[in-house]
């Protein structure tokens, strides 16, 4: 299995968490077909709202990929595709609370590679993130 994460404002992030999807790079397909079924997902919010100026920088979800077929929504003049994901119920975490135990932040400018909007991250940055976000 292979973990993930993906970039999107949390307002984003809560709407797929009810739809039980994915969507990653504003609607585009590629990022999507990059994962299989059993990967995990934690989605990363630098914002709360897209355009907001200031930093939410949270985890925002975690989830597993479900079975099942990339497909293309319709809304209209937009039409992202999409993946069924099952979300666990999860709190946000703030990256500044985990980021000196995470290999994904251990460089100095480690922000700048979520510009792609989908990176794959290692299982224990992964596994710390988890046990983080689920109350128990």
């Amino acid at each position: 299995m292979t973990a993930w994460i993906g970039v999107a404002s949390a307002e984003h992030v809560a709407r797929g968490v009810a739809l039980g999807i994915a969507q990653i790079g504003h609607g585009k397909r590629p990022g999507l077909a990059r994962m299989r079924p059993g990967d995990t997902l934690v989605y990363y919010s630098p914002v709360h709202r897209l355009g907001d100026a200031a930093k939410l920088r949270e985890f925002t979800a975690i989830g597993r990929v479900d079975e099942g077929e990339i497909w293309q929504a319709d809304e209209g003049d937009f039409r992202p595709f999409r993946r069924a994901v099952t979300y666990r119920p999860a709190r946000p975490v703030a990256v500044a609370d985990l980021r000196g135990r995470l290999a994904l932040t251990a460089e100095p400018n480690w922000g700048y590679q979520l510009r792609r909007g989908l990176i794959e991250i290692a299982q224990a940055d992964a596994d710390l993130i988890e046990h983080a976000m689920i109350e128990r």
